[in-house]
């Protein structure tokens, strides 16, 4: 199913579902959904920024994205451990960061992780195909965002960016 998607993604057959959507919503929709999984696993799962974002998208494969990266997170931190996700502005674009305090993810496999069915040494024993990520950076590249991990000093951070332009901010923000 997720090659499926991915291939519908990269061939532009999902342009006809963007809409307008609020970025904020979907993130606090991913919270909600993911709260019980991270509470059973011992990990805090956090969340802040700006909490009111619209931009043009198709809600259910940002929610998909989202989705990905919070479990993702969950999967690699260990217990007693903090996921956060946030919508940020920096002085030149809008982001969604998902941030943990796990393993994180080694200089040279930055690249390959956003490979089709690649997995790291260290992912082998988990459940997962290697689709994940792949299907992240389809995701991100029909919205016109972009992918990437940022340096961190513990954990991972994978952040979506998105252009200003790409969205119609109505800014609120909360705290973490």
């Amino acid at each position: 199913t997720a090659l499926l998607r991915i291939a519908a993604i990269e061939n532009g057959q999902r342009n006809s579902a963007f809409n307008d959507v609020d970025l904020g919503s979907i993130v606090s929709a991913v919270v909600d959904l993911y709260e019980p999984a991270a509470e059973d696993k011992g990990v805090k799962l956090l969340s802040g920024g700006i909490t009111n974002l619209k931009l043009r998208g198709d809600r259910d494969l940002l929610f998909e994205a989202i989705s990905n990266l919070v479990d993702n997170a969950i999967k690699f931190t260990p217990r007693d451990g903090t996921v956060t996700i946030e919508l940020v502005r920096t002085d030149e674009n809008l982001m969604l960061r998902v941030a943990d305090t796990g393993p994180g993810i080694p200089l040279p496999e930055r690249e390959a992780v956003f490979r089709r069915f690649y997995r790291s040494d260290k992912s082998r024993n988990l459940a997962g195909m290697g689709l994940g990520l792949s299907l992240v950076a389809a995701i991100t590249r029909l919205h016109g965002f972009r992918v990437q991990i940022a340096d961190s000093l513990q954990g991972c951070t994978i952040e979506m960016i998105c252009s200003p332009t790409a969205a119609r901010s109505e800014e609120h923000t909360s705290e973490l």
